[in-house]
């Protein structure tokens, strides 16, 4: 399932917490697609804490508590990192991660907690909604056959790169454009995993983000190339660095702006930099006093691009971007106009 599907399964399971209709959910996927921060992201947007507990580094006691005598019996203490409604709040999320990689003793001490929500004499609250991620087997993680019992424990679904969800958050979160161009460009970089050959440094949503802090730091220095390759392995990183040379060649993006007659470039590659820089520059404005017509002068290249589907990748990467307010610009009816065959299509 892409991610943004999920945020929507997830945002609706941890309101479903507080009336007593939340199933804990376990996401699969091989490393670095974006499991954990997917999960963060439901938390930052419901303002919830979240309780981030590694169950490959716990002891089963870590979880259960350990033991103190009281008179002539023995009671429990309860592990402070658990969910308490006076210490946390009265919602949250607990997010188990990594429990594929929890050795079976472990997994079988979490039972408890995930269908019933106690672990002998502690529950969870009732506003706190529980998830969990692990890799799959077939990933070369660390990782155990989740055993049928813990499994029928959770709603389980896959999370699968999708790129129209990692440009919006691109844009979201300043990613450099010319990344997003690239990938763009060639979208089957954006997730190629194999874990038959055991890569050490591969693509995908994660290291692409590191491929972005390096483009900051090493960008026009003789380090770039092989800092973009430590990054997404030697061939990406290659490719990514060639498509970054070619951008002194990119037209005069203030130009465009402006409203002035510029040509576009007839290099695909060129084309779909402009594009994923105009929709960058279309992000920064939406707080200027010049917005309205800086988004009409972007709708009026838009319809210039010889290949109409680029024009309308550009104008879908903007409506992300900025949301409704895309469609009451005057130039927005007559792009529309223009490629309506090709929106129906």
């Amino acid at each position: 399932m892409r991610p943004a599907q999920l945020q929507a399964v997830l945002d609706r399971e941890f309101l479903s917490a507080r009336v007593g209709q939340h199933t804990p959910v376990m996401l699969w996927g091989p490393p670095g697609v974006g499991k954990s921060q997917i999960i963060a992201q439901v938390a930052a947007r419901h303002a919830a804490p979240m309780i981030d507990i590694r169950l490959s580094q716990m002891e089963p006691s870590d979880l259960r508590g350990i033991p103190f005598r009281v008179d002539n019996g023995v009671e429990w203490a309860v592990p402070a990192m658990l969910p308490d409604a006076k210490r946390h709040g009265a919602a949250g999320i607990l997010f188990l991660d990594e429990i594929t990689s929890a050795p079976p003793s472990v997994s079988a001490a979490a039972y408890q907690l995930i269908l019933d929500r106690r672990l002998g004499a502690y529950e969870v609250p009732p506003g706190w909604a529980i998830f969990a991620a692990g890799n799959r087997q077939g990933d070369r993680g660390v990782t155990y056959t989740m055993p049928a019992p813990l499994a029928n424990r959770f709603s389980h679904f896959e999370v699968e790169a999708n790129l129209d969800d990692w440009v919006a958050w691109a844009y979201e979160n300043h990613i450099d454009e010319r990344l997003i161009g690239f990938l763009r460009f060639r979208p089957e970089r954006l997730f190629d995993f194999d874990p038959a050959h055991n890569p050490v440094a591969f693509p995908s949503p994660r290291s692409w983000e590191f491929a972005h802090r390096a483009l900051q730091k090493f960008g026009g220095t003789p380090l770039l190339l092989a800092t973009l390759q430590a990054c997404v392995g030697p061939a990406a990183g290659l490719e990514l660095n060639a498509f970054v040379e070619n951008m002194d060649r990119m037209p005069d993006l203030d130009a465009i702006l402006r409203g002035e007659e510029v040509p576009v470039p007839r290099e695909v590659d060129l084309q779909y930099a402009v594009a994923s820089a105009l929709v960058g520059r279309a992000a920064r404005a939406k707080s200027g006093k010049d917005t309205r017509e800086i988004y009409g002068h972007i709708l009026d290249y838009a319809g210039r691009f010889p290949l109409r589907e680029m024009g309308v990748m550009l104008v879908s990467d903007m409506h992300r971007a900025i949301g409704q307010q895309l469609f009451s610009v005057p130039q927005f009816s007559t792009w529309a106009n223009a490629v309506a065959d090709v929106m129906l299509y």
